[in-house]
């Protein structure tokens, strides 16, 4: 961040200043311990903790002023009704002074992985800025804003949210030039009446939007492929749908990666990425019509997508001892299970399939029918081995266990249900052998890598 006069920092907040001497801010921080000479402390209210507890401690390790919603005696400070309203506004003016492109990215699924392969192609052209990891809510996104300075050229931002109106919020802040709204599928919908309540809140991120923006959706999504808006220029991207005005044509799998061309305009640009999955050449495509905006050349926007690296625990794909190991934990859909098995069915295997499934959250009243259903997915798919671990997994493995006794056949696929990862971890250790394959997936909170630290003792 670029320093900010102290009287743009009251206007922005609308505050009042007291005891304040310094002329200019140099950072933003809200946690005392990340506090550096020049920084502006805000206390934010938590779930946890509230950062007016910490204002001294913040001062002591050099604050030059804090923002407060408590008058503090003798301290350099701007008073402010809602300090988390304050940081987004503070926020909103240090993005404001920034002239530069700046791809803003929601949907239920793929955010991450798509912001990475927007960057990745931004960054063969311009100095980027990106959210770290998933700060993706009104307190990272704000964190996000403060890195920009006068040495960027562009921005990729990722917006996540639980509740309508929270999108709007950080589109607001924000301002995209570009938007993306990657699917509309069913995370968070036990907050929403329905998917078209979750399109509603997915589509608050034209709010930030400047008229005759440009917003770029699938055009493979039922809920998004027929989106017309008469104040912006809708970009629609597809696998199946050949009249999106990105297509990607015949896909190939080599391995431990996927090789398609990209149809557009009439060209025809062949593009490879290091990983597998449809899911992932659509994210790509998103990526590639933010390149071609940016006016980088068709042939760059290819090569920086061969060098596209999963973050995190996004489905994270390597080697241990000759067993394929997907690892994908960091969160988990209806959608994205699908997405991920049937990665786990592309990928080159000479021995078993296995899919180790966990619990899906924030699904509300469609849960079980929703676990059901990945069940029957599951075993459709012929996955050699089901092994499910959750409370809501048991619904998993009544799903693959049911399809099988509906269709009157008989198999020899193993589908196991465990009650904790301990009992789980072990009997994969037993069962797994060189030449399989093995996908994790589960929500969060199910922290399936413990399993793969304790079966694999390697996570990468």
């Amino acid at each position: 961040m670029d320093p900010i006069k102290i009287q743009d920092v009251v206007n922005s907040v609308c505050g009042v200043a007291k005891n304040v001497r310094c002329k200019e801010i140099k950072d933003v921080v809200i946690d005392d311990r990340r506090v550096t000479d020049g920084s502006a402390f805000v206390a934010i209210k938590g779930e946890k903790f509230d950062g007016h507890d910490f204002i001294q401690s913040a001062i002591d390790n050099g604050a030059s002023l804090v923002i407060t919603e408590k008058e503090q005696l003798l301290v350099p400070q701007i008073i402010v009704e809602d300090t988390k309203r304050a940081l987004l506004d503070l926020a909103c003016f240090n993005r404001s002074r920034f002239s530069g492109m700046l791809v803003g990215i929601t949907g239920s699924v793929g955010k991450t992985t798509t912001k990475e392969m927007v960057a990745t192609v931004l960054d063969s052209k311009m100095n980027v800025l990106k959210t770290i990891g998933n700060l993706n809510n009104e307190i990272g996104l704000s964190k996000t804003l403060f890195g920009l300075n006068s040495l960027h050229e562009a921005a990729v931002i990722e917006m996540g949210m639980c509740n309508a109106g929270e999108i709007s919020a950080l589109s607001q802040t924000s301002k995209p030039t570009i938007g993306i709204i990657t699917n509309i599928g069913t995370s968070h919908i036990e907050n929403f009446d329905s998917r078209d309540g979750i399109l509603k809140a997915k589509l608050e991120i034209l709010d930030g939007m400047s008229n005759g923006s440009t917003l770029i959706v699938s055009g493979d999504n039922d809920k998004l492929k027929d989106l017309i808006l008469p104040n912006h220029t809708v970009i629609k991207c597809g696998i199946e749908n050949k009249d999106c005005d990105y297509f990607a044509d015949d896909i190939k799998t080599d391995g431990l990666k996927t090789e398609f061309n990209v149809k557009y305009r009439g060209n025809v640009v062949n593009v490879m990425i290091p990983t597998v999955g449809s899911h992932n050449v659509l994210n790509a495509l998103y990526a590639f019509a933010v390149g071609i905006i940016a006016n980088i050349k068709p042939d760059k926007i290819a090569s920086a997508l061969s060098e596209y690296k999963a973050v995190g625990m996004r489905q994270k794909i390597f080697d241990v001892d000759g067993v394929t190991v997907i690892g994908d934990c960091y969160n988990a859909s209806p959608e994205s299970m699908k997405a991920s098995m049937t990665a786990l069915m592309t990928i080159p295997c000479k021995g078993k399939r296995i899919a180790v499934l966990g619990d899906m959250l924030e699904l509300g009243e469609i849960s079980l029918k929703a676990h059901e259903n990945i069940g029957k997915t599951a075993a459709s798919f012929g996955i050699d081995i089901i092994y499910c671990c959750g409370a809501n997994a048991k619904h998993i493995y009544e799903g693959a266990v049911n399809y099988f006794k509906n269709k009157k056949e008989n198999c020899d696929l193993q589908i196991k249900y465990f009650e904790n990862k301990e009992d789980l971890s072990e009997t994969i250790k037993k069962e797994i052998k060189k030449g399989d394959a093995i996908l994790f997936k589960a929500s969060r909170l199910m922290k399936f890598e413990d399993i793969i630290q304790n079966v694999f003792n390697c996570l990468k």
